[in-house]
């Protein structure tokens, strides 16, 4: 299927907005759902809908079947080794925040380092700020190169035998680096830190192997990859996930509970107090089942080509300044001179344009582009060559607008 046959099968991207037909270039922000994941959260309510594991009639065991069969796709779709290694939480947050306060919380002491960078999402900065400050261990930042990526040279320089954690996004919201974290693995292991990666803009995009990665934990969303807001997964090596306690606590998690004491379920169960986020693990099974049908090479190919040919068309336009490296993902973030990001977004609005203004959840990076906001526009598998064609001629329109305000 190429990009307009698969835009067809998105029941949202066939409206119009403001009179024009909808562009939508905010799936960095959340993407957009095509009809099978909507028909299968849908199929789960009107037909099977129950608590899982607990009971033994028949609706319950399809449910069951239903949220485990997600699980098992998950653990595919990343190549972990088990199910064991899969925790369902409500998306990349909640999954930074359990590695940080579980496993950070109790392996890490004053002196220790913990190490990011300066281009991270601030999910994955202020859950290290927070364990930082209870556990006195120290808060590093990976140094930018000029172009908005990490050298390895650096990476060598700031990982010591001091650091404990690495934790690093895969791709940059904001500039749509891919960053080096198989290497930069490598040299935390060297050291003897582990490896976090925060997937959230890499796994709706490239085939993900955290076996090929070695990272340690893997984090990612289903609403960013054409699946249902509130659910998404960590991958955790066993080995750790087994070590580490579990931080919410209630039905679903334990195994025996006494008075005073309790224990808990085996992995991954420990992790996942409470009534699970069945309808989205459906939904995010049923996701993964249309992204590989699509391919994820043929994904990333072509939102590169999309992001290559977005850059030529804009880089026409004088006065707009566009951030990050050449070599990225399907990101292109810009500022036009004298007009707020937030001004060119709505004028591309009013043609029915989707984009994002402001500082993405990247308030450090914002400071070291010297900048307040940015407007960005994100492309995904359903995104043309037309679509950036619109965001141009969208763009001249804007700056045609404010030149005569100014």
């Amino acid at each position: 299927m190429n990009a307009k046959e698969i835009k067809q099968l998105f029941p949202i991207l066939n409206q119009e907005v403001n009179g024009n037909p909808l562009v939508y270039l905010d799936s960095a922000a959340t993407s957009q759902k095509p009809l099978k994941v909507i028909e299968a959260i849908d199929d789960y309510y009107r037909r099977y809908n129950s608590n899982v594991h607990r009971g033994v009639h028949t609706l319950g065991t399809l449910a069951t079947d239903g949220y485990e069969g997600a699980r098992e796709k998950v653990r595919n779709f990343i190549n972990a080794s088990s199910i064991e290694e899969i925790v369902f939480t409500r998306g990349t947050t909640t999954a930074l925040n359990l590695v940080a306060a579980s496993y950070g919380r109790d392996n890490l002491k004053e002196g220790d380092e913990i190490v990011i960078s300066l281009m991270e999402h601030h999910s994955n900065i202020i859950p290290w700020q927070q364990v930082a400050k209870q556990t006195g261990a120290t808060l590093k930042y990976f140094p930018l190169q000029p172009d908005g990526t990490i050298d390895l040279a650096d990476a060598e320089k700031t990982i010591t035998s001091k650091t404990k954690i690495v934790s690093v996004m895969h791709v940059s919201n904001v500039l749509g680096t891919i960053n080096p974290v198989k290497e930069i693995a490598e040299i935390a292991h060297r050291n003897g830190a582990i490896m976090v990666v925060d997937g959230a803009q890499s796994t709706p995009h490239m085939k993900i192997d955290v076996k090929d990665l070695d990272c340690d934990f893997f984090a990612f969303s289903a609403h960013k990859m054409a699946g249902p807001t509130g659910i998404g997964a960590l991958y955790g090596k066993k080995s750790l996930l087994e070590k580490m306690e579990p931080i919410e606590f209630g039905g679903e998690m334990i195994d025996f509970v006494g008075l005073q004491e309790s224990t808990w379920k085996e992995l991954p169960w420990k992790f996942e107090g409470g009534t699970p986020i069945i309808a989205g693990a459906i939904g995010l099974g049923a996701a993964i089942d249309f992204l590989e049908e699509v391919g994820l090479d043929e994904i990333a190919k072509h939102e590169h080509e999309l992001a290559t040919y977005a850059i030529e068309r804009l880089s026409e336009i004088d006065g707009l300044t566009i951030f990050g490296p050449k070599h990225r993902a399907g990101v292109v973030t810009f500022n036009m001179d004298e007009v707020h990001p937030h001004d060119v977004a709505t004028v591309l609005d009013a043609e029915g344009i989707a984009v994002r203004a402001g500082h993405h959840c990247a308030q450090p990076l914002m400071k070291w582009l010297e900048v307040t906001a940015t407007a960005r526009a994100s492309f995904y598998l359903y995104n043309t060559k037309e679509d950036v064609d619109a965001l141009y001629k969208g763009l001249v329109k804007t700056k045609e607008y404010f030149g005569d305000v100014f």
